[in-house]
């Protein structure tokens, strides 16, 4: 190879060879790396949630490990093995991190450990992060200990689970072999077949392998939330064994409705339906130490069975006693009490942005009616020709206003019932156009602004006035720019769209300091209509 000459041909091929290398690695850069350090920023968000997720779930198993620790003990100590396997292999994967970035960006440990991937340098680089996993021979790459140590975390990680369960268990991570043991084919664009290292890790970018070991991260923390979860779940109900009984009473609601019955059922915690208990309750009592007192209410299936009719609105009580035998044959007695509150129907609507309801946008409301769920309001318009009213992806309602004659639309609220639907209120409200927006330029402060901030943000924009509590983003669709000039002169030019033209920017950059544009017959698009806004005029500084 020393002695051989090039052709004047084959060192243009050679060049040539070279720039097209050089435009490829520039597409890169222009086209993927940003994709990749939004999908590597969103995978870091995931993962920080599924901490918080799996960090709460532990919180639960170690309060019910503090409530009854010889039953759940042992769902515990395997709960604790799961979190010591994650937290193992999680500070592994981070420090591969680490150490390829530190090789790719040719920084120490220390450097590299706190550099975050948007601010690398060479995260288009594909050379080191190859070397680093898959090696050169003799030599072996890190991405081999990161299989095994996959493979370890799975392994112990499933024998935690029951052995029937564990063939069909949502364990993810899958490298070289499935849950069977048989040899996952992986195969490179050519068709040829390769394993999961070189798959992975094989001429890929450094972006590319940092978002590859977060996404490796999140699917432990998978793991680890359905392992935990599958441990918490196999505490039943049976481990735990009533020691204290006591007198329960569970209401229907406890807000009624004036002209509606509260309802409500009593009985013995720990005891079954076969069991017959006597129930005797005195209203507007705090407790009830005599049964004469008292009256008697029906039972069924070893509880009381409560209705109490309700004329007038407040605040309402009531005591009790509960008789039941024991195991041993004698009556023992357990008191009771509780209270509810009865009220008008009544419900409540308010426009969480204004008092108001702008044609054309949605306009969102809360609604709430007192004693009924969210799920059971139907809301109206009155009159219905005014809009149209629907639930929100946010959870609230929105109203949108479509008729451009009515100045009023009133809210009537009506709520599922055991009768099948009951009228709980209404409110009134008004219907405007939108304000006009106002005409601004990114950057400017007092209306002044440099020529290269003003030329860094080459558009027009708008937005509704500050006094304008609602969100809604108009758009400019044409402008006129004016310069004025010395004896009366002026440069002009006219923009389709929010953007400034080649011409516009050509006349920005020939201005001085103390200059002003003049921005007029600014249009903009609007719900329902085209408005035009008032001009604009700025100062260059």
């Amino acid at each position: 190879m020393a002695g051989y000459k090039e052709t004047p041909r084959q060192k243009m091929i050679g060049m040539m060879y070279l720039v097209l290398t050089a435009l490829l690695a520039l597409n890169v850069s222009r086209q993927i790396l940003d994709a990749f350090i939004i999908v590597n920023e969103s995978m870091e968000t995931t993962n920080e949630q599924f901490s918080k997720k799996v960090d709460e779930l532990y919180a639960d198993f170690e309060e019910q490990y503090a409530i009854n620790e010889s039953k759940v003990g042992e769902y515990w100590n395997k709960a604790v093995a799961a979190k010591n396997y994650s937290e193992k292999l999680k500070t592994y994967i981070d420090s591969v991190k680490v150490a390829l970035i530190a090789k790719t960006e040719r920084i120490t440990f220390e450097e590299a450990d706190t550099l975050q991937l948007k601010y690398a340098k060479k995260k288009d680089n594909f050379d080191a992060p190859t070397n680093f996993f898959n090696g050169a021979p003799p030599k072996k790459g890190e991405a081999g200990n990161l299989v095994k140590n996959i493979e370890e975390f799975k392994k112990n990680m499933l024998s935690l689970i029951d052995p029937e369960d564990q063939k069909d268990f949502p364990m993810g991570l899958v490298t070289n072999w499935d849950v069977d043991g048989k040899e996952i084919p992986y195969h490179d664009k050519d068709g040829q077949k390769e394993d999961w290292e070189r798959h992975n890790f094989y001429h890929t970018i450094l972006a590319a392998d940092v978002t590859i070991l977060n996404k490796l991260i999140a699917e432990i923390y998978n793991a680890e939330t359905n392992v935990v979860s599958y441990l918490y779940s196999s505490i039943s109900e049976e481990d735990f064994k009533v020691n204290k009984i006591s007198a329960k009473v569970i209401a229907t609601s406890n807000y009624v409705f004036q002209g509606d019955d509260y309802k409500a059922k009593i009985f013995v915690a720990a005891y079954d339906s076969t069991q017959d208990i006597d129930v005797y309750i005195l209203e507007g009592a705090d407790t009830l130490t005599d049964i004469s007192k008292g009256r008697k209410i029906e039972t069924e299936k070893g509880m009381g069975i409560l209705s109490l009719p309700q004329s007038t609105e407040g605040t309402k009580k009531y005591a009790g006693i509960v008789q039941i035998k024991n195991p041993y044959g004698k009556m023992v007695s357990y008191n009771f009490k509780s209270e509810f509150m009865v009220a008008k129907p009544s419900a409540t609507v308010s426009a969480t942005k204004m008092n108001v309801f702008y044609r054309g946008v949605d306009n969102p409301v809360a609604i709430s009616a007192s004693g009924k769920a969210d799920n059971q309001l139907k809301p109206r318009l009155a009159p219905a020709s005014a809009g149209k009213i629907s639930r929100s992806k946010e959870g609230g309602w929105n109203v949108k206003i479509d008729s451009k004659k009515d100045f009023k639309v009133t809210i009537k609220i009506f709520a599922e019932d055991k009768d099948g639907e009951k009228f709980m209120g209404e409110q009134l409200f008004r219907i405007k156009d939108l304000p006009d927006p106002v005409a601004m330029v990114y950057g400017a402060v007092n209306e002044k602004i440099s020529k290269k901030k003003l030329l860094a943000n080459p558009f027009l924009v708008c937005k509704l006035p500050d006094y304008v509590e609602f969100e809604f983003k108009f758009k400019v669709t044409s402008f006129t720019m004016v310069i004025p000039k010395g004896g009366g002169k002026v440069s002009t030019d006219k923009a389709t769209g929010q953007a400034f033209s080649e011409k516009m920017k050509n006349m920005i950059q020939n201005l001085k300091k103390n200059d002003y544009i003049i921005f007029k017959d600014i249009k903009a698009q609007g719900p329902l209509r085209m408005r035009s806004i008032n001009s604009l005029t700025v100062t260059i500084n």
